[in-house]
């Protein structure tokens, strides 16, 4: 089946949404009880942590970790957004830089100024998006991004989007409480899917869409560490409790290429790989056999695999022992969690 689907349905009594794309599953995201990325919370100051320049804080889903903390003293309230996900026993990573993104539109109080996504190149666009941004923020005293789902997009609709966001943003900052309290809920899957998957798409609502759109077939591969690249190769996936590792395996191919296009395919295969299973922190590579000098070539081709990847990951680089290492935001929870 050609084409891009989103399909949005539940998994049991939670919200889920799947992209397809050309009949495989591209993404999938999946509710889950834990305090959702983007959740903003007027939280309390509790003690600092010695040594890491962090303060453990005191929010109604729990205790956060907030880094740089200058001027922060305990007992003190603070606006903090979450992050992502925490590692089970750890504390939710938060942030005082706080963003109100939605589909055309990121509003970032405390960083003033207009962007406009390096993607959008034709100067017309971006005088046109320029104009409307400044004539829906008026005089608000926030900072805007527009993102590059803008490009073409009609005026209403972006105008709008950054309407609602600069007021979330400015009512969510005049509150004057003490209190602890969860003042804004990070979005939920399908919210998520209208605002990040925004390439042109067939979109299902009808109950019942992930069976018969092969959404849960997929997700049962997925839920094994197997990837196949072709010809044979092979590429594992395999997260312990201090990492995640991945292993190439060029399968019955012999031949003197082998080891390169089984990692080449790997490079093109293991964005995708890592995101349907929710796996970020650190990701060593075990790639197959070849020479030094097709390294280069092999970065080059990981970088533009992850480049079209939502979630931040960094290359790191190689090891003594010849491995890859990448370390990657855990931006959602492990798939194998999410579907016990």
């Amino acid at each position: 089946m050609k084409g891009r689907s989103i399909i949005l349905d539940h998994m049991g009594d939670r919200e889920a949404a799947a992209l397809m794309v050309d009949g495989q599953l591209d993404d999938i995201l999946i509710d889950t009880d834990a305090p959702r990325p983007g959740t903003v919370y007027r939280a309390i100051a509790d003690r600092p942590v010695k040594g890491q320049g962090g303060m453990f804080l005191k929010t109604p889903d729990g205790s956060a970790f907030l880094r740089q903390i200058k001027g922060l003293a305990p007992g003190q309230p603070i606006l903090v957004q979450v992050t992502g996900y925490a590692e089970p026993g750890k504390a939710l990573p938060v942030t005082q830089k706080l963003l109100f993104k939605s589909r055309y539109a990121i509003v970032t109080p405390g960083a003033p100024g207009i962007n406009i996504s390096r993607q959008i190149k034709d100067e017309t666009e971006r005088d046109r998006l320029l104009e409307i941004a400044h004539d829906a923020l008026s005089d608000q005293p926030t900072g805007l991004i527009l993102r590059s789902s803008c490009d073409g997009a009609p005026v209403d609709a972006i105008a709008e989007d950054i309407a609602q966001m600069a007021e979330l943003a400015a009512r969510i900052l005049a509150d004057e409480s003490q209190e602890m309290e969860v003042l804004a809920e990070g979005d939920g899957p399908h919210l998520l899917a209208w605002r990040d998957w925004v390439a042109p798409a067939e979109v299902v609502t009808d109950a019942g869409g992930f069976e018969t759109h092969g959404v849960l077939d997929a997700l049962e591969t997925v839920r094994g560490p197997e990837v196949s690249l072709g010809s044979g190769a092979r590429l594992y996936v395999e997260p312990t409790r201090a990492l995640v590792a991945v292993d190439v395996n060029t399968g019955a191919d012999a031949s003197l290429a082998a080891g390169i296009k089984a990692n080449m395919a790997c490079a093109k295969a293991l964005p995708r790989a890592l995101r349907l299973r929710g796996l970020g922190g650190q990701i060593v590579l075990d790639l197959a056999p070849m020479p030094k000098k097709d390294r280069r070539s092999f970065e080059t081709a990981l970088r533009q695999g992850f480049r079209r990847d939502d979630i931040e990951t960094a290359l790191v680089g190689w090891t003594p022992l010849g491995h890859f290492e990448l370390q990657r935001k855990r931006a959602r929870l492990p798939l194998s969690e999410v579907l016990t």
